[in-house]
């Protein structure tokens, strides 16, 4: 993406459909004038004089529990500077939004037009009260030190300026696992650290915390070592100066163990880092630029360990992984403070998490075989959806051993089971789906109608995020209007199957139609007729292997587009049904609904093969399938064929398909609500297992439930998601957005490389 272009995307994304990125929702009902004069006056005034009476009150009554202030002066913003409170304010959102999304924390964004860091201090203290915690962003060292300690002393509420402690705990794990696979011990490597701001100055700190000496940590800023020789060095400054005679960085590194660089791009030369003890541990995060490339690195020493604050690297070190989780664990018992204890549990967690097996949802995000615990993963990747599992509890624990937590936590096996359910990998499923698109080698995608407006803007979207290579069909003319409009000058393939410049591809193609349609009373003139139409058409290029996979319906109704699929490219070998599922992204996690576009009244042995099927498409996404088959009635309770139906499906599918996890009929209040399902059938295989996919009895119930779903509670709909085709084409339905239609790409493009996968 050019400059220009990359510019005028950001700012669009920042500014429609309305400006920034987070707003207030009500968590309360408010339809009637009941509702508002509870909410506000009169019936307010009841808890208000709770609070008055005792004022721990204030986390019961309202949403302090669980509210943050994300508060900068802009002085320090990561690869900007001192740019100020306004400008600062979009990163201040940014940080709000990673706060919602990793761990649903409500975050209120604060910028002070204020550098006295007294002044500064004097202000946030003021207004602490609304919040449960606070989160210091971007604010320049020394001031920075001051403002913490100030705050952290004053204030009852956790305080954390995250770009010191995040990195410092992210960078602490990494460094431990590190050092376990190289088999040194923390206390007798040495240590250099390139830079001297808040996040190397509290780095090093922590890792003193866990053992590392002093005499063994050289720092160095942009005058050289700090050593004890200079002059006019800060308080913080002054504690690390070393009493070595050298001044240079290249001196320091001559046989260390360990180098951190919090600093400047390319500062570590080749020389440098051949000078490193054997087996040395690089941690490069200078970003986006590392103090030295990873290539080179790995071309010069072939024993490193490596680690930089890039994604597109192993071991990135990314604060994501940390502030989101602590101040979740922090909330969650009235934390007074975070302290050392806190950030130590963290540390350790993360590094535990790192050495446990890796769950197959994220192999799948990152394109691995299988991440397994060494050089190239020594830190957790942040899809990964364990972490709302462990470092929460890792950190409350902590808060309550030391002495620190006003509310502590009685059963730990809820609590964990609560973030679970209300902070699942839910949030990271479709960056998931389109981080596996982008890494997929077979992505060539048709889009059928790409002479629509919404259509071409997700190909663009598509090609831009390297998600497809977009294969445009359709009037060439409008195509490359729309184009301009967009300011989308990308040299793609557009064909129109009418245009007489393609009777060399009709005639191709034509010959493989006709080998499929011979038979079912077609000419070879009729074959060609059909393949003007575009449906045809595509199906065909991904037939003879120029495209690898189709995505048509935006303009069509879906039996208009199933019917010329279904009749040339056809089922799959061994599927009796094909059939369709919705993937919805709901608050309590994935939940895949079938079939939700093409069987009608299905029989008993159809709901049991849709069964197998969707099965298959959720552990295509690296989730074990956890399969209701939903009915009226609950196990049995009623005599109608339509439950017996149901019944007959789940019989074939406990004889024949003994390893899934699947029951009924049951409701589908029931096959949601654990703990209804354990109240009333605790014989179920379901119990104590989160349902993620739900069979329907009819086509009415699946496409009416899934369609309300995504209606009121603003779901996010991926599909529906062919099951059974021959080929990797699907259909979007009736004027999908922009969204969905990136998102089915995405679909297409991972079904395609999947097939060719077990093809080998």
């Amino acid at each position: 993406m050019g400059k220009n272009k990359e510019r005028r995307e950001s700012l669009v994304y920042h500014a429609k459909p309305k400006p920034g990125k987070i707003e207030v929702v009500p968590t309360k009902k408010y339809n009637s004038q009941r509702d508002l004069a509870i909410a506000y006056s009169p019936g307010v005034a009841i808890p208000c004089q709770e609070i008055e009476k005792d004022p721990d009150n204030v986390y019961k009554y309202t949403n302090k529990s669980n509210l943050v202030a994300v508060i900068s002066n802009g002085t320090a913003v990561l690869g900007l500077g001192d740019i100020g409170p306004n400008a600062s304010k979009p990163v201040m959102e940014g940080k709000a939004l990673l706060f919602k999304i990793f761990a649903d924390i409500d975050v209120f964004d604060i910028e002070i037009n204020e550098k006295d860091p007294e002044k500064f201090v004097d202000v946030v203290k003021s207004i602490s009260s609304t919040f449960g915690g606070i989160n210091l962003e971007d604010i320049k060292a020394p001031e920075a030190f001051k403002i913490e300690k100030n705050l952290i002393e004053g204030l009852n509420i956790p305080v954390m300026h995250d770009d010191q402690h995040g990195t410092a705990i992210i960078s602490a794990a990494a460094l431990l696992n590190a050092l376990e696979l190289v088999g040194k011990k923390i206390e007798d490597v040495k240590i250099v650290v390139s830079g001297a701001g808040a996040a190397a100055i509290a780095c090093t700190n922590l890792y003193i915390s866990f053992g590392a000496k002093l005499h063994n940590i050289i720092m160095t800023d942009s005058k050289g070592v700090i050593s004890k020789t200079r002059d006019n060095l800060t308080d913080e400054k002054k504690h690390f100066a070393t009493d070595r005679q050298i001044s240079t960085l290249k001196e320091a590194m001559i046989d260390s163990d360990v180098f951190i660089g919090l600093s400047i791009a390319n500062i570590v030369s080749e020389e440098m880092l051949s000078s490193m003890s054997k087996n040395p541990i690089v941690f490069a995060m200078a970003n986006p630029d590392p103090e030295i490339d990873y290539d080179l690195a790995m071309k010069v020493r072939d024993d490193i360990i490596f680690a930089t604050g890039r994604s597109d690297l192993p071991n990135q070190v990314n604060n994501v992984l940390g502030f989101p989780f602590i101040f979740k664990g922090a909330l969650d018992v009235r934390a007074t403070k975070i302290n050392e204890e806190m950030k130590k549990a963290a540390v350790v967690a993360l590094a535990e998490l790192a050495k446990k097996p890796v769950p197959e949802q994220v192999n799948i995000a990152y394109d691995e075989t299988k991440l397994n615990f060494g050089k190239e993963y020594i830190i957790p990747k942040p899809f990964d959806p364990r972490l709302i599992l462990e470092i929460p509890p890792a950190v409350a624990k902590a808060a309550i051993e030391s002495g620190v937590a006003k509310e502590p936590i009685l059963d730990w096996d809820k609590y964990v089971q609560n973030l679970d359910e209300r902070h699942g990998s839910n949030q990271k499923l479709i960056r998931i789906i389109h981080r596996r698109a982008k890494e997929a080698k077979f992505k060539k995608l048709v889009f059928t109608e790409a002479d629509h407006l919404d259509v071409l803007k997700a190909a663009q979207i598509c090609f831009e995020e390297k998600i497809a290579e977009p294969i445009l069909l359709g009037g060439k003319k409008i195509i490359e209007e729309l184009m301009e409009s967009l300011d989308f000058h990308e040299d793609l393939k557009i064909i129109d199957p009418t245009d007489k410049i393609n009777k060399d591809l009709i005639d191709k193609y034509s010959k493989t139609l006709f080998e499929k349609l011979g038979r079912k009373g077609k000419t070879l003139d009729d074959v060609k007729r059909l393949l003007r139409g575009r449906d045809y058409f595509g199906s065909m290029m991904v037939e003879n292997g120029d495209a690898d996979c189709m995505l048509s319906g935006y303009s069509k109704s879906y039996p208009s587009v199933f019917i010329p699929l279904i009749s040339s490219i056809g089922k799959a070998p061994g599927v009796e049904k094909v059939a369709a599922t919705n993937l919805m992204i709901t608050k309590t996690g994935p939940l895949f609904c079938s079939d939700t576009s093409l069987n009608i009244n299905p029989s008993y042995k159809e709901i049991a093969k849709i069964a197998v099927n969707t099965a298959k498409i959720v552990n295509m996404f690296g989730i074990e399938p956890v399969i209701a088959i939903l009915s009226y009635s609950n196990f049995g309770s009623s005599s109608f064929d339509e439950a017996k139906k149901i019944s007959k499906a789940v019989e074939i599918l406990h004889t024949d398909y003994p390893e899934l996890i699947v029951d009924g009929p049951i409701q589908s209040d029931f096959a949601l609500n654990r703990e209804m399902l354990k109240n009333r059938f605790p014989f179920s295989i379901l119990n104590g297992r989160k349902v993620n996919a739900l069979i329907f009895p009819n086509l009415d119930s699946a496409n009416i439930t899934y369609k309300i779903i995504k209606e009121l509670d603003r779901v996010v709909s991926v599909g529906p998601i062919l099951i059974g085709l021959n080929k990797p084409i699907h259909i979007l339905q009736l004027g999908a957005s922009v969204d969905e239609i990136v998102n089915m790409s995405a679909i297409s493009v991972i079904d395609s490389n999947q097939r060719k996968i077990r093809k080998k």
